[in-house]
């Protein structure tokens, strides 16, 4: 199996160098490219298969997060995977609506944010629980208390697909949910994906953001 290609970018070299060193010592993951802003970072990955982008927030001529919406608007493949040094960044939220596939610290731990990277590579989202729950509960008190009528998409879930995104929403993992809805985890699963479809959302990520823009769950 080909190696996951990374590209990394944050405006600190040193910084990169470590990611780097961190990354090229593991024999399924490689590094392809590097960046020092956004705005190469979106350069590189229009000219390099690149299935990760390591986007560090904070970065100068073009954010993280506007880097990020460029990648996803011009629908190429790669998946973005943020880094911040605060979990309560108040850029992670918007990154995460531009198409991020999730976000870690940058002080996780070396296992930690390379499994994140398979887990992205593989089109899945990252985001723990818990961090799901610290994001929201800075987050949901900007959104507004009283959407403006009925989000029509809701329309289209079952009752069984709205009790899945209600979990997810909470920060719920797929056993969590299995348990606690009393099915099995393969029919979470299949739950899972067809909400992503009529939601049109890209991941999991998506469906929380999903479930209280929407005013389906409260804070």
């Amino acid at each position: 199996m080909a190696p996951i290609r990374v590209l990394l970018a944050d405006d600190q070299a040193l910084v990169r160098s470590g990611f780097r060193m961190l990354i090229e010592a593991e024999d399924d993951l490689r590094v392809v490219g590097e960046a020092a802003d956004g705005a190469a970072a979106v350069e590189q990955v229009r000219q390099i298969p690149t299935d990760v982008v390591l986007m560090d927030i904070r970065m100068p001529v073009l954010d993280g997060v506007e880097a990020t919406r460029q990648i996803v608007e011009e629908g190429l493949p790669t998946r973005v995977l943020v880094l911040t040094t605060f979990d309560l960044d108040e850029y992670v939220f918007s990154a995460l609506k531009a198409g991020a596939s999730g976000f870690m610290l940058k002080d996780a731990r070396p296992e930690d944010l390379l499994n994140a990277i398979r887990t992205v590579a593989l089109g899945e989202a990252v985001i723990a629980p818990s961090a799901t729950r610290r994001l929201l509960d800075h987050v949901v008190p900007t959104l507004p208390s009283d959407p403006e009528g009925w989000d029509s998409r809701l329309d289209l879930l079952t009752d069984r697909e709205i009790e899945v995104l209600t979990e997810i929403a909470a920060g719920a993992t797929n056993s969590e949910i299995a348990a606690k809805l009393y099915m099995a985890e393969g029919t979470v699963k299949t739950h899972i994906g067809r909400l992503l479809s009529k939601l049109q959302c890209r991941d999991r990520v998506g469906l929380v953001l999903f479930a209280y823009e929407s005013g389906l769950v409260r804070h």
